[in-house]
């Protein structure tokens, strides 16, 4: 069967993950075991590294250091956010044919499948051979097709664990405890907070995502009815929570805005949202002790914190996506499906139905405006592996003895 000869390049996009690594290894390895694929490039700093021809020759990293970089978060090429027009895809299929590249691999999320869409059409309408493949990972886990994404398991491993441990401090020192989660469109990974749950009364005891519609009021009225009844409360806010009329409540609270390259909203990285919940908390409830905290670029990259199916996941997406390459012979990205459970296999979807776009979290795991149905649990634990363990002193109260000493 004739082979497409050449090169590959790879390149990591958007926000880092715990196992964006495994999927570099993945694409690597797998590359350099074919002898028509004749070196294996690394782009610095995703698609800015190959507009700049700022390449790494990967065909020369050994097995051992692929590994352990493999199970090193954060990016190890460096990332971009970075928007390619026209101008800068035609400068990037310019650079793959003077380097003689004909594989390129894109590690990222929606906006780097976007990418991959208009760096494939362009190389298409210039008659150059190149086969273009998204290999995926963002731990919102907001993209289409796919039944999930690499990097959601590890944040969501967070997400608990920190949610489990403030609770925690919570309960030994009652108040109001707001935590912000990152999900710009979504809100799988804020409802993994449900997973924190044991005893009846566990927090959060209130969780919101951007599939159901907050509002200031109703917050305050969540928050006094838990608080009334547990003397204290613990609430998991998604960073991209909107409004009933669906505008970011970031943007009702702040006049001001930040966008990057795509047109999104800068949500991540500041403390407003948090700060503006926990104030109305106080000024309306009267409330002493009100705490919050953005978990931020925290629950990304954390060391340590990392599910074993989510790194065994992105290799596999790793080194699926140049099998899919070298012998499907087409442009996609590459896609997981539940097979079992829990089992999965991949195949490969077209760029085209996963570029930009964003999925929801599913209806039927809302509970309310307020809360995660059970139900998510059985979609969302596989993919975290065993959770920290914690407990409770279970023990009697002693029984009140009156004093006997007259006055």
């Amino acid at each position: 069967m004739l082979r497409l000869e050449g090169k590959a390049a790879v390149a990591q996009g958007g926000g880092p993950t715990a196992v964006i690594n495994q999927s570099l290894a993945g694409v690597v390895l797998e590359a350099r075991k074919y002898p028509f694929i004749s070196q294996v490039y690394g782009a610095r700093f995703g698609v800015r590294g190959i507009v700049n021809e700022d390449f790494l020759d990967l065909s020369q990293v050994t097995t051992h250091n692929l590994e352990t970089v493999g199970i090193t978060p954060s990016s190890a090429l460096g990332s971009t956010r970075d928007k390619p027009d026209s101008a800068y895809c035609e400068r990037m299929v310019e650079v793959f044919q003077r380097h003689d590249v004909r594989y390129f691999f894109y590690i990222g999320g929606n906006d780097s499948a976007e990418t991959c869409r208009i760096v494939a059409n362009f190389a298409e309408e210039k008659g150059y051979d190149l086969r273009v493949i998204h290999v995926p990972k963002t731990i919102d886990n907001d993209i289409l097709v796919t039944d999930h994404t690499p990097g959601f398991g590890s944040a969501a491993k967070f997400v608990v664990s920190a949610f489990a441990g403030l609770d925690l401090d919570n309960y030994a020192i009652p108040g109001v405890f707001v935590g912000v989660v990152m999900g710009r469109n979504s809100g799988f990974l804020t409802a993994t907070s449900l997973f924190a749950r044991r005893w009846p009364d566990d927090g959060p005891h209130l969780i919101y995502v951007p599939e159901a519609p907050f509002s200031i009021d109703r917050f305050i009225e969540d928050v006094d009815r838990v608080y009334t009844k547990c003397g204290r409360c613990v609430a998991a806010v998604c960073e991209g929570i909107v409004a009933d009329d669906g505008v970011p409540m970031l943007l009702k609270l702040k006049d001001e805005e930040e966008r990057d390259p795509f047109g999104n909203l800068q949500l991540s990285g500041r403390s407003t949202l948090g700060d503006a919940l926990s104030d109305a908390v106080k000024a309306r409830l009267k409330i002493t002790r009100v705490r919050c905290d953005t978990f931020g670029y925290l629950q990304r990259s954390f060391l340590g914190v990392i599910s074993e199916v989510d790194k065994s996941e992105a290799r596999d997406v790793g080194e699926t996506a140049v099998h899919f390459a070298v012998h499907g012979k087409k442009n996609g990205s590459v896609a997981i499906r539940r097979t079992g459970d829990y089992s999965v296999d991949y195949f490969l979807t077209s760029l085209e139905s996963v570029a930009l776009n964003t999925k929801p979290l599913p209806r039927e795991f809302l509970k309310g405006l307020n809360d995660i149905d059970e139900s998510f649990k059985n979609y969302a634990r596989p993919l975290m592996g065993p959770l920290p363990q914690f407990d409770r002193l279970i023990a009697p109260a002693v029984r009140v003895v009156k004093s006997t000493v007259q006055a």
